[in-house]
């Protein structure tokens, strides 16, 4: 007799929080309170943020952890401050200063510099880093107090440009860069440039792919959000220990943004609902019209009123590769 699966533990949420992260908190940290909060099935971010740094973390919920790598292979900005005069082991302010100068950079200095560092370029990772070596972290690795050697790799700078010099110690950038791109190696790098060494002292990310400043939410707001929805224990009950839980999650909910709007960037197809019923079975289907492509690599299709897959387009047919229904 065969034994029935565990029913999942629980609500079978979908959609996205576009979480503003705070100093301090790591990033699998603050997936587990948003899937704790929100008492989600099933929960994934896109793109690790350093707990020394804040800004956004898109963080997906059920059906949205399929459009997860759309997010982290999209543009990413940050803002950063650059302290001038010491290099530190971690290039931020968490390692030790390992060098150190008395050198410091002028404003015209640091922009002769920049372009430089936009465009295609080659960059060695910080030591203190979230990439497998042998199998292993390169923090874990480091802290450990073996040393880390990470091969250069082929980086993409869109935009990187000053915002301000408020004294001549520290800089102010914004950075817009593709997929595998450490703000903190370009202060190191860029600090050994001009003479004087560098690293970062505050880092903030401000956009991830289809994802502007605008989406971010404090997690005070949503813990705000969640206590209003708590029940209300009478003295009783609070004596005995009891424990209030979210009742109602209505307030908490509003804050999600649905799934498709992680592809903002990718071609869209309308489907009619008879459409809509043979994409979800796994079939392809015929695109009719002036303007549909013949063919594009990447592309999502929506029908009654929601996302219905992603797939792709072949010969004037869309193909899904993943669909949408709650499962798998």
């Amino acid at each position: 007799m065969a034994r029935r699966g565990k029913k999942p533990k629980g609500r079978p949420i979908n959609g996205w929080v576009i979480l503003d992260k705070p100093k301090g908190m790591g990033s699998t940290e603050a997936v587990s309170k948003l899937k704790w909060l929100y008492f989600a099935q099933k929960a994934g971010h896109a793109g690790t943020l350093d707990p020394l740094a804040s800004g956004m973390l898109p963080i997906a919920f059920g059906d949205a952890t399929k459009t997860v790598p759309f997010v982290m292979d999209g543009r990413k900005v940050y803002r950063f401050t650059v302290r001038w005069g010491a290099e530190t082991t971690t290039d931020d302010t968490e390692g030790p200063v390992v060098h150190s100068s008395e050198t410091r950079p002028s404003e015209a200095e640091i922009e002769a510099r920049l372009a430089d560092y936009t465009g295609e370029i080659e960059q060695v990772p910080p030591s203190f880093s979230a990439i497998k070596i042998g199998g292993e972290r390169a923090y874990d690795l480091a802290r450990e107090g073996e040393v880390v050697e990470i091969a250069a790799r082929t980086v993409i700078v869109h935009r990187l440009e000053t915002l301000d010099c408020p004294d001549a110690d520290t800089a102010v950038f914004e950075a817009e860069c593709g997929k595998g791109t450490y703000v903190r190696a370009i202060a190191r790098d860029l600090g050994r440039d001009l003479g004087c060494y560098g690293h970062v002292i505050d880092l903030r990310r401000v956009s991830v792919g289809a994802f502007g400043e605008d989406d971010l939410v404090p997690l005070e707001e949503l813990e705000a959000a969640a206590e209003e929805g708590r029940e209300e224990l009478d003295a009783e009950a609070l004596e005995a220990g009891a424990k209030a839980r979210v009742v109602d999650f209505e307030p908490l909910d509003e804050y999600l943004v649905a799934p498709e709007a992680a592809l903002a960037e990718l071609y869209e197809v309308a489907l009619s609902d008879e459409q809509a019923g043979r994409v979800l079975s796994g079939n392809a289907v015929l695109l009719r019209g002036r303007d549909a492509p013949a063919f594009c690599d990447d592309a999502y299709a929506t029908g009654h009123g929601r996302l219905v897959a992603l797939g792709a387009i072949e010969e004037g047919a869309f193909k899904p590769k993943r669909v949408f229904g709650g499962k798998g």
